[in-house]
């Protein structure tokens, strides 16, 4: 089995989520007490959150680019960044290690695709929704018609993230808007969703919707721990 190495904490919500689904897709494969070969390097969510708020994009890809590094030379085979708005800063990080960075945006799409959906919904951080690093890449290399929230309900899905996800607080007053902005992006021709923020797994699952639901955590985990087991 290869090892996976996590750049997490951001926030250590979802990354706990990405450990558990790695380890139990590890046991669910191997059967017995195998358990995923990781490696973490974990953030501190306020410092990496400010330079976001801040725009400043480039000192934050110089962290996560030395972190990598520096999983790397731990021993990593592949590399996560378990969190989708930080693929604000994916190339740059790629271009700083040997290893290969599963993009999340790729794996997203490749599920999505593999369903026959075409129009998907993007919930995230107004960051991952509104610039060009997330949906562009949905758009230009995979060929998908990406929705997006009207403006108001997109700072809605981004207070909610913030404020509330990354802090552990699963709110259902949140859960049932949430619903209602998926709703009203199907009304205008989505035929899926994607839950592009790790954290959103926490508050919605597929069983809440009768459209086809990507939620990005697993999909990348799933991604990663395939390419850990190719050679088992």
């Amino acid at each position: 089995m290869k090892t996976v190495g996590l750049l997490g904490g951001m926030s250590w919500e979802s990354t706990a989520t990405y450990y558990r689904v790695l380890n139990e897709l590890a046991r669910s494969a191997l059967g017995g007490l195998h358990s995923a070969k990781l490696l973490l390097h974990s953030f501190d969510f306020a410092e990496m959150e400010s330079l976001q708020q801040n725009g400043e994009w480039q000192r934050a890809a110089r962290q996560l680019c030395e972190a990598a590094q520096g999983l790397e030379r731990a021993g990593a085979d592949c590399l996560l960044i378990a969190t989708n708005t930080m693929h604000r800063v994916a190339d740059e990080v790629q271009s700083a290690i040997s290893i290969p960075l599963l993009h999340i945006a790729d794996c997203t799409a490749h599920a999505i695709k593999a369903q026959g959906a075409f129009r998907p919904a993007l919930l995230g951080t107004r960051y991952t929704m509104e610039q060009d690093f997330y949906r562009g890449r949905l758009q230009l290399q995979h060929g998908l018609q990406v929705a997006l929230p009207d403006p108001g309900e997109r700072e809605q899905v981004h207070r909610t993230i913030y404020e509330e996800l990354c802090r552990g607080q699963i709110n259902p007053d949140s859960r049932q808007a949430f619903l209602k902005i998926v709703a009203n992006a199907r009304d205008k021709g989505a035929d899926s969703v994607i839950l592009g923020c790790t954290e959103i797994g926490l508050l919605l699952s597929s069983a809440d919707f009768d459209i086809p639901v990507f939620d990005s955590t697993r999909i990348h985990a799933e991604a990663a721990m395939a390419f850990a087991l190719n050679d088992a």
